[in-house]
């Protein structure tokens, strides 16, 4: 009792701490545009910080890069007491009134294409972010036109402030970098502390990428124009030795133009490799933005890039062994599942995801799926669905349904997920699906019948309302029971399906009805078994690495500081090479990102490696067959306990749609869980519905993995 108190304590304590720290950062950037920062704190920071080690980018490290890597590296350890295994019901949002304030806050307030579905706090978080930065246009504006500096002896003052408005936009888009990575980055420890997954955020990566486009492409054709009209055009082709490369801004602005043009939805959805391949043109964009903005404006950006380079080379690292792939499961509906050995110690939530790649179909390409396991109910498998709706996923099922395959090479990232498990806040919870979109719902259900055999849980009532075009679709729904065999008592959990097929009328025949198949593999020793890429005290070593990473960063960049470019500069009375320095800055950001990675990788990669050779040689039972279809007749095993379960909790409807405004506004419980996912109109249908306040019991959450 006492540790336990002791453990709520300290986490209330992080909390505080976390506060303080981001309204630090936050009060720095509304500050920077102002006179009173530039007149009055700036020269007196300057004064203080301006040390031969790190020049005139200590101010910014302190102030801009510091705080949030500071608070990343904190939360690894927040997130370590923190974590969350679905042991017991957690509250309810119904009761208290802030907890009903935060449950009217995450309802969707605008549902609108393309932006899609804003939550009103959402909502309230992208006007304060559109206050910030109008704050600081206004105040960079005021500020600059009170300085107009003449380039040119003939210089007008309309073509001054051109160029002072110009150079101001550029400070703008900064503020978008600065946020830009941070969703991306999957294996976030900031995106937690507000209740986000990677996945979840892309949206806002979205939003920030576009605005940020915008931005910076008024800036590049404002100073092209303010070029053309004062005759300077020859100012397009400097690469200045001392000061700001105005050709590196220009390669950098064509790189992100390229970026922008392939994620547009249209090309993306259609030409998703050439979509997937350009966008990793970030690698060059970063490096001719630092050289073309110096390592001032690095420093701003720093740490979403830093935690996001730090998150990347161990996805890398993760990804050059091969997982260990047990079996696959062929659906009539050319969906299939793929059945992986993992690691006990992996713990992860309902609808996490994972990304693959499989060289043998594509060597570069990785997609992100729906983990539809329960690693509660398989401690040692990892199962994830795959629909066949693509060139990747009909390549791969065509190589699994056509050949007789005894291996499949096969890489893994992740699993990535929710810290924790939300749903459980409901007293009932109504899943609503459009074709694939079932699956991160199996996950769930999965892990609540598990859940519901132990003593003492209580799991909410499950509402699945699915919906199918073609009959054969229905065996997605097989995916419920593991191929491993378990025994599963579904029984004991108060689950209703409500299954509607839109293309057919009635149950085609069953001479024309296909079969599940089923794909075991041999074992290959060089293949292991999925785990957490830093191991079970996962968040600990990602603290230590953030934290080791960025102290060796700041050693290394004040040695070459203080011993190599101030002795140049010193001695020669010139400034030090602008591209060189920023060079030096990069090389040094990468590198130490890099080894402290691969140190600890590597390390705890040997210690677990006689864990995992004592997993290989765990004998697998393989069944002489797979657990039969309770969906076709000619497979269905009514003498199954969970087959017969299933069957008598599933209605299916023939030729028509659900009514899901009659079905949402018919749930009778005070707190219902409403989760939804697949197609868009869909989702938004379902969205307005909870946002129309014509039933408060109902709380809207969305799983979108088709942005």
């Amino acid at each position: 009792m006492c540790s336990m108190m002791m453990k709520r304590h300290t986490i209330i304590f992080l909390r505080i701490i976390f506060l303080v720290m981001f309204l630090g950062w936050l009060s720095v950037w509304i500050l920077l545009p102002t006179k009173i920062y530039k007149k009055i704190w700036a020269p007196m920071l300057q004064n203080k910080f301006n040390s031969t080690y790190f020049r005139g980018q200590g101010i910014n490290l302190l102030f801009f890069t510091f705080p949030m890597m500071f608070i990343g590296a904190l939360s690894c350890i927040y997130l370590h007491f923190h974590q969350e295994k679905i042991t017991e019901k957690l509250p309810s949002r119904s009761g208290g009134a802030l907890k009903r304030c935060l449950g009217f806050l995450r309802r969707p307030f605008l549902v609108m294409s393309p932006i899609g579905i804003v939550s009103a706090m959402e909502l309230i978080f992208v006007l304060m972010f559109a206050a910030l930065l109008i704050w600081s246009l206004s105040n960079y504006l005021h500020t600059g036109f009170d300085h107009l500096r003449m380039h040119k002896q003939d210089e007008k003052i309309w073509e001054a402030k051109l160029r002072s408005v110009s150079l101001r936009l550029a400070y703008i888009g900064n503020i978008c970098l600065a946020f830009l990575f941070f969703p991306v980055t999957r294996m976030s420890s900031i995106l937690p502390l507000v209740g986000l997954t990677s996945e979840s955020s892309i949206k806002y990566h979205i939003w920030l990428g576009q605005l940020s486009m915008v931005l910076f492409a008024a800036h590049s054709i404002g100073f092209i124009i303010y070029w053309a009209i004062t005759n300077q055009m020859i100012e397009m082709l400097e690469w200045s030795k001392t000061y700001v490369s105005n050709v590196a801004g220009e390669i950098a602005s064509l790189i992100a133009l390229a970026m922008w043009i392939t994620s547009i939805p249209q090309i993306r959805r259609k030409m998703y490799e050439v979509f997937f391949y350009t966008h990793h043109l970030y690698i060059l964009y970063i490096l001719f933005f630092a050289i073309h903005a110096g390592v001032g404006s690095m420093c701003v950006i720093a740490p979403g890039v830093f935690l996001f380079l730090i998150d990347r080379h161990l996805r890398f690292l993760q990804s050059r062994q091969h997982a260990r792939l047990l079996s696959a499961r062929l659906l009539p509906c050319d969906a299939l599942e793929l059945n992986f050995s993992k690691n006990p110690s992996l713990y992860y939530n309902p609808t996490s995801l994972v990304f693959i790649n499989v060289p043998k179909v594509s060597k570069l390409q990785w997609h992100p799926f729906t983990v539809t396991s329960s690693c509660n109910m398989e401690t040692n498998y990892l199962s994830v669905a795959i629909k066949n709706v693509g060139s990747w996923s009909n390549k791969l099922y065509q190589e699994l349904s056509s050949s007789s395959l005894d291996h499949l090479n096969i890489s893994v990232e992740g699993p990535y997920g929710p810290h924790t498990a939300q749903f459980l806040r409901h007293e009932q919870i109504v899943m609503v699906s459009g074709g694939s979109g079932v699956t991160p719902f199996i996950s769930i259900i999965r892990d609540l019948i598990f859940q519901s055999q132990q003593q003492e849980f209580q799991p909410p009532k499950l509402l699945l309302v699915c919906i199918f075009k073609n009959y054969a679709d229905l065996t997605m729904l097989d995916l419920m029971l593991p191929i491993s065999g378990l025994k599963t008592r579904i029984s004991q959990l108060q689950l209703q399906i409500e299954a509607y097929i839109t293309r057919e009328k009635q149950e085609p025949s069953k001479d024309t009805q296909k079969q599940i198949q089923t794909i075991w593999f041999k074992t290959n020793l060089s293949d292991c078994p999925i785990s957490a890429v830093l191991g079970p005290n996962n968040w600990l070593w990602l603290g230590a690495i953030i934290t080791s990473s960025f102290v060796m960063f700041l050693l290394f960049l004040g040695i070459v500081t203080r011993y190599y470019i101030y002795p140049i500069e010193n001695n020669s009375g010139e400034v030090y090479n602008w591209t060189y320095g920023v060079m030096w800055y990069m090389f040094s950001f990468c590198s130490c990102i890099c080894i402290c990675s691969s140190v600890v990788f590597l390390w705890l990669k040997r210690l677990n490696k006689l864990e995992n050779k004592h997993i290989m040689n765990v004998e697998v039972s393989t069944p002489a067959r797979s657990p039969g279809s309770w969906i076709y007749g000619s497979e269905r095993e009514l003498e199954s306990l969970p087959h017969q379960s299933l069957v008598q909790a599933t209605n299916v409807h023939f030729g028509s749609r659900p009514d899901l405004k009659k079905i949402l506004f018919e749930c009778e419980g005070k707190d219902v869980g409403v989760m939804t996912c697949g197609p868009r109109k869909m989702r938004h249908e379902v969205a307005r519905i909870c946002a129309s306040g014509l039933a408060d019991n109902l709380h809207f959450e969305s799983i979108s993995f088709n942005w």
